[in-house]
């Protein structure tokens, strides 16, 4: 479980398609918002329908980490459209830090 990795500073995840839906990415959020200490994150969800909801999922775990300073998404291929791009968004510009940001939709 990402969430027990309290103390991580990075982290790569390479999930490309794998059907984890909106619900694992809700899972993933909730695990990722645990990590208060990231300053990288790098994921690559490419392929898994993890739709509006699952964009929103990961925008409100992203918000959590507050010395988060890079951060790449690859998210194409998941069905998230406006609503799921703006909720997403709205999480990532409370990263204050940030000084890279890599996303494709």
């Amino acid at each position: 479980m990402i969430s027990k990795c309290a103390t991580l500073t990075s982290l790569n995840l390479n999930l490309l398609n794998n059907s984890i839906g909106d619900k694992g990415a809700k899972y993933l959020g909730e695990g990722i918002s645990k990590c208060a200490t990231l300053t990288s994150l790098n994921l690559n969800l490419l392929g898994n329908s993890i739709g509006e909801n699952g964009a929103k999922y990961l925008g409100e775990g992203i918000s959590k980490c507050a010395t988060l300073i890079s951060l790449k998404l690859n998210l194409s291929e998941n069905g998230i459209d406006e609503n799921g791009a703006k909720n997403l968004g709205k999480g990532i510009s409370k990263c204050v830090t940030l000084t890279s940001l890599f996303i494709n939709l």
